[in-house]
């Protein structure tokens, strides 16, 4: 083996066993461990990393970073943000993971780079959540109300009246709110993988209702042939400064395709169903070509 990458994830499950093949191939061994169990101890050099007491991995993978307290949820980043300070590239890095983990800077950086995003709204106050809702409604629109933190498809709620909306302790404390986009036709959107800056695999997802995630049933086929469906993906990637991402688009009743989310630790089981692509593969090549080029010794000088 050419060297070892640490597999950060609490389950390796279907996805770690195809990681880890993929990284065998290319002479890696992937060692899947928890950012629970990595410790800071100074007298032994700083991070202790199971698996790795020996010396450190040549380079992480996040698959997880599970939830827990603020201090929890810190220290476990705080292993990502140091990791590249002593030589080891982490894959996606803390700040690019910490921008889409938070959906209301997700949404001001794609709003910033010129993205089609839908409108937002994200505020603490109960009254101007309801103050918003009441002037949409009268508009004619809905909203959707997404837990600030959160991922597939869990805890969405449509309001379609300023009676739908939730008190403030029901939603943590913060409305995430976006313009409900409808779909041009059924009730389906799309997920593109862009890897190393390019689109690589899409699908499209066809839920059983509103909500189109494969975690909540909706069925996968092949995207249409869109080469703005490609575009708008990297797009979003770029405007996160990530790796690799999924980038979740919808074209609304106008026929515009717009970005709904951006997901640096993307599941892609349901992708995979539908592509000739390795994507295990073309992860583990991207990490180890942009990343690993060069001899350990030379990327920590």
């Amino acid at each position: 083996m050419n060297g070892r990458i640490a597999l950060f994830t609490d389950d390796p499950g279907w996805h770690g066993e195809r990681l880890a093949r993929a990284f065998a191939r290319r002479g890696y061994q992937a060692r899947p461990v928890a950012l629970a169990d990595c410790r800071v101890d100074l007298e032994a050099g700083g991070v202790v990393i199971p698996g790795f007491e020996d010396g450190l991995p040549d380079a992480a993978f996040v698959r997880g970073v599970s939830g827990g307290s603020l201090e929890q949820v810190v220290l476990r980043l705080d292993f990502l943000h140091v990791l590249p300070a002593l030589g080891v590239p982490v894959y996606n890095p803390a700040r690019a993971i910490e921008k889409s983990v938070d959906k209301a800077m997700t949404s001001l950086l794609l709003k910033l780079a010129g993205v089609p995003t839908p409108a937002t709204w994200a505020m603490e106050s109960e009254a101007q959540a309801r103050s918003l809702l009441m002037g949409e409604c009268a508009r004619g629109q809905e909203l959707v109300l997404k837990p600030l933190f959160g991922s597939q498809g869990k805890g969405l709620r449509r309001l379609a009246s300023p009676a739908d909306l939730p008190p403030a302790e029901a939603c943590q404390g913060v409305y995430y709110l976006q313009r409900y986009v409808g779909p041009a036709a059924g009730w389906e959107d799309y997920r593109v993988l862009v890897v190393g800056g390019a689109a690589r695999a899409a699908m499209t997802r066809r839920g059983a209702t509103w909500i189109n995630n494969v975690a909540q049933g909706a069925a996968c086929a092949p995207a249409p042939g869109d080469p703005e469906l490609g575009r708008l993906a990297e797009a979003a990637t770029r405007a996160l400064d990530m790796d690799y991402a999924g980038v979740d688009l919808m074209r609304d009743r106008s026929g515009r395709l717009t970005v709904l989310e951006v997901n640096s630790i993307p599941a892609w089981r349901g992708l995979q169903s539908v592509t000739r692509a390795d994507i295990a593969g073309l992860l583990a090549d991207d990490l180890i070509d942009r990343h690993l080029a060069r001899r350990p010794e030379e990327r920590r000088a």
